[in-house]
């Protein structure tokens, strides 16, 4: 693949998910249009804004001359799934003429902005090679959602989901370990476990919360609101969730740099292995009861 930049526009920094490491990454839209998550440094420099199609139609117009043999888009930046469906339609169609090979299409979406589009759109969207759709859940109980911003409910969030899988899209769904602090931990742990089994999402990925300097979950964090887990609680409440999802087809893995522990399973299948790597792990002496130990200085 040639180098994108050189002929596509990326205003501000481009966040994709870890799977997206292959996909020509276009960016359709700057930031986030929700973007007040207190836990979320993602966008917080950027300003939300829809770049015209006819502006991004050209650009990759340009690129399809020099690269036509591309199989992966994801499309940038955060929530692309909120634009209108007619919107979204006129992108994938003519992504789908400009690369004869593209197999699929993938963006960051939310429970709200799927549940505003029709079942028929959804399935017409999937037609025209949308593919996976990754959304955070990042918590099953609603206080913690109240707490950190998020714009929609759990249930709204199993209902897209569930919605989204029978018309045929993949969801890649995402939770966040330590969201609800040690305050809320039994309760983070039980409230996702019962959502990610309503969901039945086809992956699933776990990382660990990371209080961001000049986010408001780092001022809760210095003002003593919010109190991080250590490495021990995180791994007790990771141990918790596996126990209590009920998953039939789901690959999960729990590998980002954020992690304490990297882990990977297929559930139902690799549920009670994980939950022994788990038991060792946590019987080691390894990890930390007094601090969350080394975080990653850039997520």
């Amino acid at each position: 693949m040639i180098d994108a930049s050189e002929v596509l526009t990326y205003r501000y920094r481009v966040f994709r998910p870890p799977a997206e490491a292959d996909s020509l990454i276009i960016q359709v839209a700057t930031g986030c249009p929700h973007n007040h998550c207190f836990f979320c440094g993602m966008y917080k420099q950027a300003v939300y804004a829809v770049r015209p199609w006819s502006e991004v139609y050209e650009e990759v117009r340009a690129y399809a001359r020099l690269d036509p043999d591309v199989t992966r888009i994801f499309l940038a930046d955060g929530d692309v799934m909120v634009l209108p469906f007619a919107r979204l339609a006129r992108m994938l169609t003519d992504l789908r003429d400009l690369f004869p090979k593209l197999a699929r299409v993938s963006l960051y979406a939310n429970g709200r902005s799927i549940l505003a589009k029709s079942d028929e759109e959804l399935a017409e969207l999937r037609r025209l090679k949308l593919h996976t759709l990754y959304l955070g859940l990042e918590s099953g109980d609603e206080q913690i959602l109240r707490a950190q911003g998020k714009p929609e409910t759990a249930g709204e969030m199993i209902e897209a989901v569930t919605r989204a899988q029978a018309r045929g899209l993949r969801l890649s769904v995402m939770i966040l370990l330590g969201l609800g602090g040690k305050e809320r931990s039994g309760e983070h742990a039980a409230a996702t476990a019962a959502a990610v089994s309503r969901m039945q999402p086809r992956l699933l990925s776990a990382l660990r919360v990371v209080p961001i300097p000049g986010t408001p979950l780092q001022a809760m964090v210095e003002s003593g609101r919010f109190q991080p887990l250590t490495e021990v609680e995180t791994v007790e409440e990771l141990r918790a969730m596996v126990e209590g999802f009920e998953l039939k087809s789901t690959v999960f893995r729990a590998n980002h740099v954020s992690n304490v522990m990297p882990v990977e399973a297929r559930f139902p299948r690799d549920k009670q292995r994980l939950l022994e790597e788990l038991r060792r792990e946590l019987a080691s002496g390894r990890l930390s009861r007094t601090s969350p130990g080394p975080m990653p200085f850039v997520l």
